[in-house]
């Protein structure tokens, strides 16, 4: 009765916990479906209605920070941060990717902060502080290469910081160092994929190519870069069409380049995306207007132009270059703030950190319970298949044993009969010797014809030699000739006398035969069998 109790207990405790992980496997799943969805919804919004997605990022940022899952909120911080940047809101971006790096240094996550070294790179060249911006690319380099060192997987995340100097560098129209960094791009890039280059990395040639003068080769390419990204990132069309534009600007086609410049700003508004791009697009129609002498779209787009650079703080003036190092220094202040608002943060949940740190508790104990039940039944199992195995093992050990001893007592047997018809014949033998020097005693004739009825031949004793032999050995001959089928006869019988260890002497008298014979015999019989000098015969026989 106290056992059956005791049994009762012990199934509701782990009922219990069997409740309690479900409870918090389910609560897991739930929270991250959750965030699975807000995390869609904002993608989805993205080049649709900005400041809505902009919500939508923010709302899975918090539940990342409560939940404690900082590399997914250093990632959604990131996707939240290029939002920001696509639609030139440059001091947000900052913020988002300077969150993002604090978070990243204090979990010292290498590749998230390059990649955050990477973005904040990006947002330094749109300011024009390109000596900031080198700074933190090769920030970035360095990581990048920390990690390809232990790993070669890495190697297009090198390349992708290479492309971002190379497009620092063809902006400013340095294309002598463009064309250097490309080179470490592609290096790098090949390094992943030996036989594919990356349409980003091909656009740039097409660019450079134009700019050496090869205007068809870089709008070929140009071309192969548009029918992959409508298929692949339409948003990256932006680029394309500008790309395309400078270059027909350069042959003179004005027209063309003008049909390719507002295809992009058409793209850029109606995506939401590389609205930088667009101010580009701006300067591009007001240079070509300008040298068409159409003074009135010149204007109209040199106002475009000055209103689009207001609206992203005048990045081409030299006071809105010290932007950023002003914010720098506001940053330090910034972490003061938000450090004070964890703190709150910490006391908000504090008693949610209680009952999740409980139920970890219950949680690791039901998983060492399962654990340690679960290894004492394989020991068990392995225990018991061990004992049965160790049982066959030697009952098989046993019957084997019981086989050869068996074996081995009537081939001594049959050693035995044949050495008594040796000796029987060896008596007549002798016998008949000394009847035949015995004179006229004894009648000779009568005696002699008396011994030859129960003397035997070698033929009638190999015979009932063989009988006995084969009875016992059943296998031998036939394993012989299937191994050897060119053995004659005499060297078969050689062979059964071999492996019951006759010496040559009694084989002859077997066979009768000489011992020459025999041993003649013996030598032709290794040959057959492919012996070497030092291999031995008897011991190559018993195989058999």
């Amino acid at each position: 009765m106290m056992f059956s109790t005791l049994k009762l207990k012990t199934g509701v405790k782990t009922a219990i916990l069997i409740l309690i992980l479900f409870n918090l496997t389910s609560t897991y799943s739930q929270n991250n479906r959750q965030k699975e969805n807000i995390l869609k919804t904002a993608r989805e919004l993205a080049h649709k209605n900005p400041d809505s997605s902009a919500y939508y990022f923010n709302q899975k940022i918090e539940l990342d920070l409560k939940s404690r899952d900082t590399i997914s909120a250093i990632k959604t911080l990131k996707e939240l941060s290029i939002l920001y940047s696509h639609n030139l809101n440059y001091s947000k971006s900052y913020d988002g990717y300077w969150k993002a790096l604090l978070l990243a240094d204090k979990i010292k996550e290498n590749k998230l902060t390059a990649d955050i070294y990477q973005e904040i790179g990006w947002l330094y060249s749109f300011y024009k502080r390109d000596d900031k911006a080198l700074e933190y690319f090769n920030k970035s380099i360095k990581l990048r290469k920390k990690e390809f060192a232990k790993n070669e997987s890495n190697a297009h995340f090198i390349a992708s910081d290479y492309f971002s100097i190379v497009n620092l560098h063809r902006c400013n129209k340095d294309y002598k160092k463009a064309t250097q960094y490309l080179d470490s791009c592609i290096f790098y890039q090949s390094k992943l994929y030996p036989k594919i280059t990356s349409y980003y990395i091909i656009a740039e040639q097409a660019y450079l190519d134009a700019v050496n003068g090869d205007y068809d080769l870089a709008l070929e390419k140009l071309n192969r870069c548009k029918e992959h990204y409508k298929t692949k990132d339409k948003t990256y069309l932006v680029v394309i069409y500008s790309l395309t534009a400078d270059v027909y600007r350069m042959m003179k086609e004005y027209d063309k380049s003008i049909l390719e410049y507002k295809k992009s700003i058409s793209l850029s508004e109606n995506s939401k995306s590389h609205l930088n791009y667009k101010l580009k697009a701006y300067e591009g129609l007001k240079d070509i207007y300008l040298d068409l002498k159409n003074y009135k779209e010149a204007y109209y787009y040199l106002d475009k132009v000055t209103t689009l650079n207001n609206r992203i703080f005048g990045i081409t003036s030299e006071n809105s270059k010290h932007l950023l190092e002003i914010k720098d220094n506001y940053r330090l202040e910034k972490e003061k703030q938000e450090d004070a608002l964890q703190e709150q943060l910490i006391a908000n949940y504090e008693q949610e950190d209680k009952i999740w740190l409980l139920k970890s508790i219950i949680l690791i104990i039901l998983i060492i319970s399962l654990l340690f039940y679960g290894v004492v039944l394989i020991k068990q199992i392995k225990n018991k298949h061990k004992n049965e195995k160790q049982i066959i093992a030697e009952k098989q050990k046993l019957k084997t044993q019981k086989t050869n001893e068996v074996l081995e007592l009537k081939n001594k047997e049959l050693t035995q009969a044949a050495l008594r018809l040796i000796e029987k014949d060896e008596f007549i033998a002798g016998l008949h010797k000394k009847i035949e020097s015995a004179g006229d005693t004894v009648n000779k004739k009568v005696i002699l014809r008396a011994l030859k009825t129960f003397q035997g031949t070698p033929s009638k004793n190999w015979t009932e030699f063989e009988a006995r032999f084969t009875t016992i050995n059943q296998s031998f001959y036939e394993n012989l000739r299937i191994k050897f089928p060119e053995l004659s006869q005499t060297d078969q019988k050689i062979c059964a006398l071999v492996r019951l260890n006759f010496p040559s002497k009694d084989m002859s008298k077997l066979l009768g035969i000489s011992v020459e014979s025999v041993h003649t015999s013996r030598y032709r019989l290794r040959k057959k069998l492919g012996l070497k000098r030092e291999d031995n015969l008897e011991d190559f026989i018993s195989r058999f």
